[in-house]
């Protein structure tokens, strides 16, 4: 194949198989023979392994699979497997460790001849003296309130009503912002879900607290209630949007997430999408300090389409992103390990067709991740005369497995209806990637009607579900989308599910788009399937 993707325009997965046999010349001057210890027996233990004196033969090392991405542009997924097969038929055995917890009041009592002793308030000033990166830890995984509310009076500064209730926080008169002495840590704290509720809306959760950022819209239905800010001068050109989960409606894990609050969370993101293109086509709305309903906002997005099918005057603002982050955490050396906020919250944000350069007769056409996926599935069908996604989906359907076509799970697909499907790409980026997307041609929101909007969300509900079933603690969620307007391919919309994993930082192998994983994806999707009649019974029965 002259194009780097593992789907074949026959319909079906292409991928390499790595049977590494070779020689090693031998090139050291001089043996280095220590003692590494002892072994049980009481034996000597002596690296003269690590120091041959021959050259060196590798006769069968292990095989690996070598997988390109459905889409080049994400690199290559490599797959060990001695790794994978001694995953098979272990489905059950797909989990993360939960995360770690402890009580640091619990752990001090212990050292205590008379636990009744240790008063508050010297466990209180003992936690005060404690470095910063224990401090930090204890922050991130104790699961005492004690210790929580202990550390948060410490890392700033509260006002406090006749109960001793924190009301807020003390603020810098000259500046206006909150007194804060420890920021990491007061993020950390803000971030576990075991600090009690009103500590969390005293520190970050009420409206106003964490700045200036209006609230633009608001969702709210039975117990979801969602705030939409506007984040002005943000790290994407011309602001974002994040639909965050209101102070009165506290979701910080994944089981507390109900399919109202994703509807509303989606809702807004499609409402303010909307919005942004009928103005941009003069398309009247009356909607004013209002939320739109959703058999209004339909008509609204069949308006839109019939004015671009009219109109040859370009969109200035021709796509838009979309995403979220859960989870958080920092490591006791202050890296920060996701880039997550308080509550479960999406971003989305518009962005421009075209943008000024510095040549000033040059306009550059602006980034957006879906591009890249309409470059691909044009030259693909140039090279192929064939659509790059029906093709997809075949291969998807008629997929067989790596190491045994014959035996164990075959299926990449974990969910599926009439609209869309929930599914494992062969090749992985993260080790737990999880994909979504539309069983026809539908490139972006705009293209999707109520029926289908309604499917993704659900799909998004049911895909976060098993990922936290699994004990996925922190992951990213991207959407790859078409540009709005004319549509000139089959591009399909995809989201992508990209859970972090412990032993998967980020080095230079991921760095250079190569994706080390240990397990076949069919058993992954098997292991996500055992997971979905529980979740569909609860949510939707």
């Amino acid at each position: 194949m002259s194009t780097r993707t593992c789907v074949s325009p026959k319909g079906k997965f292409i991928y390499g198989i790595h049977q590494p046999s070779y020689d090693v010349q031998n090139l050291r001057q001089n043996d280095f023979i220590q003692s590494l210890g002892i072994y049980s027996d009481g034996h000597p233990h002596i690296n003269q392994d690590n120091f041959p004196s021959e050259d060196i033969h590798i006769e069968e090392a292990d095989i690996i699979y070598e997988i390109p991405n459905a889409f080049p542009f994400k690199g290559t997924t490599y797959i060990k497997k001695r790794w994978a097969d001694e995953k098979k038929g272990k489905e059950t055995n797909f989990s993360l460790s939960p995360k770690p917890s402890f009580s640091w009041s619990e752990t001090l009592s212990l050292w205590a001849d008379n636990p009744d002793e240790i008063a508050e308030e010297k466990a209180n000033s003992l936690l005060s003296q404690l470095p910063e990166a224990i401090q930090l830890t204890i922050a991130l995984l104790s699961d005492d309130p004690q210790d929580l509310v202990s550390l948060a009076k410490h890392v700033c500064t509260f006002s406090f009503d006749n109960q001793n209730q924190p009301t807020g926080l003390k603020y810098n008169a000259s500046i206006g912002r909150p007194i804060i002495h420890k920021p990491i840590i007061f993020e950390t704290l803000a971030n576990n879900p075991n600090l009690p509720d009103n500590y969390k809306r005293a520190m970050v959760l009420r409206p106003g607290i964490q700045g200036k950022s209006p609230i633009v819209g608001d969702y709210s239905h039975k117990e979801s209630h969602i705030y939409e800010y506007l984040r002005a001068n943000s790290y994407i050109p011309w602001g974002h949007y994040a639909a965050n989960m209101a102070d009165n409606a506290i979701r910080y894990n994944i089981d507390s997430l109900t399919m109202d609050d994703i509807t509303g969370m989606r809702h807004l993101y499609y409402q303010r999408t909307f919005v942004h293109l009928a103005q941009q086509l003069n398309i009247p709305i009356n909607a004013h300090r209002n939320i739109i309903p959703p058999d209004d906002l339909e008509i609204l997005r069949q308006t839109i389409l019939m004015h671009l099918k009219q109109s040859h005057d370009p969109l200035t603002f021709d796509s838009n992103l979309w995403g979220w982050n859960f989870g958080a955490g920092y490591a006791p050396n202050n890296y920060r390990l996701h880039a997550s906020h308080q509550q479960i919250h999406q971003q989305y944000a518009m962005i421009p067709a075209q943008i000024p350069t510095n040549e000033k007769d040059s306009p550059l056409k602006s980034y957006a991740c879906g591009d890249l996926v309409a470059d691909f599935i044009l030259a693909y069908e140039q090279n192929y005369g064939c659509s790059f996604f029906d093709t997809y989906v075949q291969a998807i359907k008629n997929n067989r497995r790596m190491d045994n076509p014959d035996k164990g799970p075959q299926e990449l697909i974990i969910y599926s209806d009439e609209h869309i499907m929930i599914y494992v790409p062969k090749a992985q980026t993260s080790q737990w990637e999880i994909q979504i997307m539309p069983t026809t041609a539908v490139g972006n929101i705009l293209m999707a009607d109520r029926k289908l909007r309604d499917a993704l969300d659900r799909s998004i509900f049911i895909s976060a579900k098993i990922l936290s079933s699994l004990n996925a603690q922190l992951v990213t969620h991207i959407e790859y989308a078409s540009r709005f307007g004319a549509v000139t391919t089959d591009q399909r919309l995809i989201i992508a599910f990209l859970p972090r994993m412990p032993e998967s930082p980020g080095a230079f192998s991921e760095s250079q788009l190569r994706w080390i994983n240990g397990h076949y994806p069919e058993d992954f999707a098997a292991a996500c399937r055992l997971k979905l009649p529980d979740i569909l019974e609860r949510s939707f029965s």
